[in-house]
């Protein structure tokens, strides 16, 4: 039987409700707000990566033409430091964390890190009076490539640690490993590293506090990705009651992971509205949040696979040294360990020895960024299969096969301890490559060849964790104008999120989506919320979203029989309307409101609690042309089916694959955050930084082939990460076939740009 998908529920290609106000430029983002009286503060930070350092006299500065307050270390000692959060090490032992000061007392660690904080009537004024501040650095010997952390000579960034490493972790049974490789008839092995990115969302973070001395309250209005989040870390950095904060988040010009963090600018606005008794706001730009936003991955692996004869994995071993910067961020140190968790991909892989070290350098600390931990574990073991396939003489997709984790096999604990509910990924794996035209590509190549190009396809099959365990409470309302309200802790930052959660409550109640209205970002609304990130939103929020709706149609039925004297069991909900079926007698939503014998009538709450993690997955197919004489790299095709479980909506979907594909080609071919020997940050702006243009991505092929989960309430698996994830791997994997093809090379780093292209053809021998 088929089941007409319906106009605006489950499943409908709706378009986004939120973005006539944006193309109209009708967006309200945190920089646009200006409270009356409203003062703008400027951090002075440091131009070295490792220096004590004294203030000196400050008086210039105060005394500056529209200067309010000059801040530094030494007036801060009430407020906490930012303590970043870190699993237990195989000892037990917790980790030494070494957490953010809101300001520097005596010692910078990274270009960047802040010294002052300077508020004045406008921003100039301040970024003037920075100048005249007095400041004497005496600077120090830097640690800033995470390959020499831990060298014997190396400068140490916390010299009481005596050591660069901040934490070791493992996963795995490092005397099974031994066993699986003394028995391997071949083993293969690959070092890299994983390029460090910066997330250059759109919207540079702004954060605005205002002081209410008659209520002993803050209200902190700044881009995020959550609320709740920022109020308890702050109301502890502050030690207050979080009833203390309220933080309220506007529209949010991407996210990427980077905006859930607490950064010290904002503890800064809010003591210095307390101090001042005015609003105070700071607005970051692009140089700043090159040298100060958290940035992503940088690590360096090693890696081993132990086979049979046949190519079968008998085990695998990583070496992972992942940088942490000059703190430990927020959730930092447990990036790479949630990472390595999916180090076997999907793949059975019998025995797992994985060893993390994490190191500390003087460079911006390192947090989630789009992916958090998963990119970088799909990347390890899609060049590892490749290089496999290449020792074994086999063909990449045959060793994939032989490889694969069975659909017979399902549910799956792998040896890292996750457990997989389904998948069928033999089966993307083939659709994948036959809408890529896997096998007409010595066609094309040739095509190539005479015109004095090189030409590679390669693949990557992905999966990774996300909806964590958890929930998101979602609260819906009918209102007396007939519309619903839906109250979420989650934050949308481009995603669509009022449309998709509008699709699941129109669902239920029969109600166009236009006359549902989200509401978020406001912590007075909702006493909790966990936020967005990890892909969690509709997985988590949207079920919850669906069973909210579901109470409160349930809720508008009674409130309808009780009027129109019929059974709720006869009232069916349509168009804004309860209407007995079979008949014309109904009362709309508005009558309905009216009918009402207390606000409670018009209420309900909803609530999903996942158990365990989804485990979206899928096939990337990339394929490029070289120029050997410019090392430029074009994407000529690029292929994708994914398996994400039950869809919400196709076009919200693609939107979101067609972004993370776009940073993960990103971070395979242009983009790399750089840092000199004396910690000096060679790429803080996009002068050298670089980032994919509309020419440097492919028009997409995307399709789905769903498995639903059998975790998540409604089969959704989640897929907000899951673009960049298979990327990299699939655009490296094409480009390092190209190489290997025409010149017998078998690796090079990211990102592939023309220059590191270049070189590596100049390099292999015959050239």
């Amino acid at each position: 039987m088929t089941v007409a998908t319906p106009k605006f529920g489950m499943g409908a290609s709706v378009l986004r409700l939120e973005d006539a106000a944006f193309v109209q430029g009708n967006g309200r983002y945190t920089d646009d707000i200006a409270p009356d009286g409203v003062l703008h503060g400027y951090v002075l930070r440091s131009p070295f990566a490792n220096a004590r350092f004294t203030v000196g006299s400050v008086e210039a500065a105060v005394s500056a033409p529209g200067v309010r307050l000059v801040l530094t270390g030494s007036d801060l000692g009430h407020l906490r430091d930012l303590r970043g959060k870190a699993p237990r090490q195989p000892d037990g032992s917790r980790v030494q964390t070494r957490d953010i000061p809101i300001l520097c007392r005596d010692q910078v660690h990274y270009v960047g890190d802040a010294v002052a904080f300077i508020v004045a009537d406008t921003r100039a004024e301040a970024q003037d009076a920075a100048d005249l501040i007095e400041v004497d650095y005496d600077g120090l010997d830097a640690a800033a490539r995470t390959e020499d952390a831990l060298a014997p000579d190396a400068a140490l960034v916390w010299p009481e640690l005596g050591t660069n490493r901040a934490f070791t972790y493992r996963h795995g049974d490092r005397d099974k490993t031994a066993t699986a490789f003394a028995r391997a008839a071949t083993v293969t092995r690959i070092e890299f590293r994983n390029n460090r990115l910066v997330s250059n969302y759109v919207e540079p973070r702004s954060a605005i506090a205002e002081w209410n001395a008659g209520e002993d309250r803050f209200v902190l209005t700044a881009c995020s990705q959550g609320v709740h989040s920022l109020q308890k870390i702050l109301a502890r950095t502050f030690g207050i009651e979080k009833k203390k904060l309220r933080v309220l988040t506007p529209d949010v010009g991407g996210g990427f992971g980077t905006k859930i963090f607490v950064y010290r600018e904002y503890a800064l606005v809010m003591e210095a509205a307390r101090r001042l008794g005015r609003p105070v706001k700071w607005t970051s730009d692009r140089n700043e949040h090159f040298l100060t936003d958290a940035q992503g991955r940088d690590n360096v692996a090693s890696a081993e696979m132990a086979m049979d004869g046949d190519g079968r994995f008998l085990g695998l071993k990583v070496d992972l040294v992942a940088n942490m910067g000059a703190y430990l961020s927020q959730y930092g140190a447990e990036i790479p360990y949630t990472g390595t968790t999916m180090s076997t991909g999907v793949y059975d892989i019998p025995a797992l020895d994985v060893e993390i070290a994490g190191v500390y350098t003087n460079t911006c600390p390192i947090d989630a960024y789009r992916g958090a931990g998963r990119p970088e574990a799909a990347f390890l073991v899609e060049k590892l299969v490749d290089a496999c396939a290449r020792d074994m003489g086999l063909g990449r997709d045959e060793i994939r096969r032989r490889n694969f984790i069975r659909p017979d096999q399902f549910p799956y604990r792998t040896q890292a301890g996750r457990l997989y509910d389904v998948g069928e990924f033999d089966g993307h794996m083939t659709l994948a490559m036959e809408r890529a035209g896997w096998t007409d590509f010595e066609t094309r190549l040739e095509t190539s060849r005479r015109a004095g190009k090189i030409r590679g396809i390669g693949l990557a099959t992905y999966i990774e964790a996300c909806a964590f365990p958890g929930s998101e409470p979602a609260f819906v309302e009918l209102n007396g104008d007939g519309t619903v309200t839906l109250k979420i802790g989650t934050q949308t930052t481009g995603q669509g999120h009022a449309t998709a959660y509008a699709q699941l409550v129109s669902d239920k109640l029969g109600l166009p989506v236009d006359r549902i209205v989200l509401r978020q970002g406001d912590t007075d609304d909702l006493d909790d919320g966990e936020g967005t990130g990890g892909s969690r939103s509709i997985p988590l929020g949207g079920v919850s979203a669906v069973r909210a709706g579901e109470a409160l149609a349930e809720k508008i039925r009674r409130i309808a029989a009780d009027e129109l004297e019929a059974s709720p069991l006869d009232i069916e909900l349509r168009d804004g309307a309860a209407r007995i079926v079979g008949t014309d007698r109904s009362l709309s939503f508005v009558e309905v409101a009216k009918a009402a014998r207390k606000p409670d009538d018009l209420l309900a709450m909803g609530e999903f609690v996942q158990d365990e993690a989804t485990y979206p997955n899928g096939t990337h197919v990339c394929e490029v042309e070289i120029d050997p004489e410019t090392g430029a790299t074009e994407i000529v095709g690029y292929t994708i089916v994914d398996d994400f479980g039950v869809t919400v909506n196709p076009v919200l979907l693609a939107g979101q694959v067609h972004g993370g594909v776009a940073q993960g080609i990103g971070q395979a071919l242009c983009e790399d955050a750089v840092y000199g020997d004396d910690g000096q940050l060679l790429t803080a702006s996009f002068m050298d930084y670089a980032v994919p243009r509309a020419d440097s991505v492919p028009f997409f092929s995307f399709e789905t082939r769903n498995v639903p989960s059998t975790t998540n309430a409604m089969g959704i698996k989640g897929a907000g990460e899951a673009g960049t994830i298979g990327a990299a791997p699939a655009t490296i994997n094409a480009v390092t076939d190209a190489l290997w093809r025409a010149y017998g090379i078998d690796h090079i780093e990211m990102p592939a740009t023309p220059a590191r292209v270049w070189a590596a053809i100049h390099a292999a021998p015959g050239n």
